[in-house]
């Protein structure tokens, strides 16, 4: 039969892919059904973070740019910053950043936590 009719192969290579095609297809449905509800689950280490200490989340989230003392990197440094801004201000940056540089939102929910230690360095 094959040999008579060269065009068979090619039909049934074209269904294979085709059936491959959608079940690879529905794979990945289930695959991004399982990926939100890790990321819904992933709430789990709001927890730990909400427990964490000023000190812990700064070594967690600003180390990189403002230095592991403080002392300024890509960032300016911290150890006086509670003589430049007030406690609102920190916090007002926490949350939205700074224009050319500071990100918002690296720590989420414990603004008012890191910007009360963060103005008590003067």
């Amino acid at each position: 039969m094959l040999n008579r009719n060269p065009i068979i192969p090619f039909v049934l290579i074209m269904v294979f892919g085709i059936g491959l095609m959608f079940l690879l297809s529905f794979k990945g449905v289930g695959d991004s059904k399982e990926m939100a509800k890790e990321q819904e689950g992933g709430g789990e280490n709001t927890e730990e973070v909400a427990d964490a200490s000023p000190e812990e989340l700064y070594q967690q989230s600003c180390i990189g740019c403002h230095g592991d003392q403080m002392q300024g990197v890509s960032g300016p440094a911290l150890k006086t910053v509670g003589s430049k801004y007030s406690k609102d201000e920190i916090q007002e940056i926490l949350v939205n950043g700074l224009p050319g540089g500071m990100p918002g939102g690296l720590v989420p929910g414990n603004e008012e936590k890191v910007a009360q230690w963060l103005s008590e360095m003067k």
